[in-house]
């Protein structure tokens, strides 16, 4: 089960005028533990006014570039990337668990692909470590980015992304979107929705060649870029989405001291597994997830997001009936298996069991 480890801080470097990237370095013992997958995230924590703060920002280091760098952008009213943006510096030390996340394909060096990534603003985190290394360790494989932004100046990663362009000529394209900010070309100017994706298609991108997409950035952007790649014929498993942090709750929410009283009496019986240790409370079926009542009972359960949106809450259902609120994390062959997030799920049967350690 994933725990928190110190990661010293190394460079804070102004990427954007409200954005940072910043760089990581484990200890010499947590080194193995923070071997991160292209296209993965970090999730963080930090106390705020005597409550704790967790929030997941992704990598966008490639894997042959053997350093560890995330990209925070400021988001407002969000307390701990305004203070990433403005206090932190080199020395200071940030608690993170190890990487997680499923935003990737596995590379297979001796084939030709072609991928497709569609980004929103500092959606193009966790999609620059995807090209960065699909490039490197695909020598074979085209990658096409088209990334909206409002306008040039809020370009993250531009002289990078300018870089790799050059670098990979014949196998790496990139388009831009500017929503606010008008271009030669018209149809690159305004709202990445699936009108526009429909021209794309038409004219720049051969989307009937390509092998998997992937989709980061705000939810409807992401929604409409999904609709129009099915429209042209991609199929669901060929699309990966990670939805970006500004969908996150800004503060940790607090459970209601109203939570549905005249259902307090419904209650189910759960076991929960947690790092080889089992252990069984009761919880009302109504007013709290199942992730609530486990942290309740002091047990240390993971979580980061509280909204659906990452997956560090996962466990396997072994028992009974829970529903979930909202899924953006797992991938329909998860739920199949019996997966769910503990902090989206309320039990409908009157005894649940579920392990973390699965």
């Amino acid at each position: 089960m994933p725990r928190f480890h110190p990661l010293q801080v190394t460079e804070v470097r102004r990427d954007t005028r409200d954005a940072v990237v910043v760089t990581l370095q484990p200890s010499k013992d947590d080194r193995a533990a923070f071997a991160f997958t292209q296209g993965q995230y970090l999730t963080f924590r930090r106390m705020f006014d005597g409550e704790e703060l967790r929030r997941s920002y992704s990598i966008c280091t490639g894997l042959d570039e053997g350093v560890l760098k995330v990209g925070i952008k400021r988001v407002d009213g969000g307390w701990f990337s305004t203070w990433a943006n403005k206090e932190l510096g080199p020395g200071d030390t940030l608690e993170a668990m190890p990487p997680m996340g499923a935003f990737f394909t596995p590379l297979e060096p001796e084939k030709a692909k072609h991928y497709l990534g569609f980004a929103g603003g500092s959606g193009i985190t966790p999609i620059l470590s995807l090209i960065k290394t699909t490039l490197a360790r695909e020598p074979k494989s085209q990658f096409t980015l088209v990334y909206a932004n409002r306008h040039v100046s809020s370009i993250m990663f531009r002289e990078e992304l300018e870089d790799l362009k050059n670098l990979y000529l014949q196998r790496f394209a990139m388009l831009h979107v500017l929503e606010s900010e008008a271009q030669d070309i018209d149809l690159f100017t305004g709202r990445l929705d699936a009108q526009k994706c429909a021209a794309l298609f038409r004219g720049w991108i051969d989307v009937k060649s390509a092998d998997a997409a992937f989709i980061c950035g705000p939810e409807p952007m992401m929604l409409a870029v999904a609709a129009a790649l099915r429209e042209h014929g991609v199929r669901d498993d060929q699309i990966k989405f990670e939805l970006f942090a500004s969908s996150q709750p800004r503060r940790a929410r607090r459970r209601a001291a109203s939570a549905e009283r005249s259902d307090r009496h419904a209650t189910c019986e759960a076991t929960v597994t947690l790092d080889g240790v089992t252990r069984s409370f009761t919880f009302p079926k109504h007013g709290q997830s199942l992730l609530e009542a486990a942290i309740e009972n002091r047990m240390d359960a993971p979580f980061a997001c509280k909204a659906g949106v990452c997956s560090t809450c996962r466990a396997k259902l072994l028992e009974g009936e829970v529903e979930m609120e909202t899924n953006h994390a797992l991938e329909d062959y998860e739920v199949r298996q019996g997966y769910v997030l503990t902090c989206q799920s309320h039990p409908l049967s009157d005894r649940i069991a579920v392990s973390y350690d699965e």
